[in-house]
């Protein structure tokens, strides 16, 4: 464990180089796909949706994922089980999903050569992406103390009853 520990630091600039890569790609694919002007030729089209799906896929998802799993092995060794880290995970599930919209943008437009352009246009995803990205900075950074999360008493109370499987024992 020991070991572990002493990687942390390495680990922290994995996850912070693959956070830059992921949300630079999760920036540069919406302009990319502003770029699907079905007024072009097909050899720029055939060249700008190639750019775009290399991006997506041997750039920004492998880096979404390691980003993920980095960050998620920092949160283990590190124990930080507290309400503004459960908030920035909220806040990264909205980028995996602006993350999905992206992949089946890219998939749409490979498919369908120009149309639907106006739901490519980049105004609302990069908006989107950043305000989340300055929440996720802002949590970070300031960790900030947001009490505890209210829960019913139905599920912070002990009911004394047997759970409906059997246990294994060590």
């Amino acid at each position: 464990m020991s070991l572990l520990i002493g990687l942390i630091p390495h680990l922290k600039a994995l996850h912070l180089a693959m956070l830059i890569l992921w949300c630079g790609g999760l920036f540069a694919l919406p302009v990319m796909l502003a770029w699907h002007d079905p007024a072009i030729t097909q050899s720029d089209y055939t060249r700008m949706r190639r750019a775009t799906h290399f991006t997506y896929t041997l750039c920004v998802t492998p880096a979404a994922v390691v980003a993920i799993a980095s960050g998620t092995l920092l949160i283990f060794l590190r124990e930080v089980f507290v309400t503004w880290m459960f908030a920035k995970l909220v806040a990264v599930a909205c980028l995996v999903l602006l993350h999905v919209w992206v992949g089946y943008a890219v998939v749409a437009v490979a498919e369908r050569r120009g149309v639907q352009q106006a739901a490519h246009r980049p105004g609302w995803p990069l908006a989107f992406l950043v305000s989340v990205i300055l929440v996720i900075l802002t949590l970070v950074l300031a960790k900030p103390e947001l009490g505890e999360v209210p829960m019913p008493d139905w599920l912070t109370t002990p009911r004394g009853q047997p759970l409906p499987f059997d246990v294994p024992r060590r």
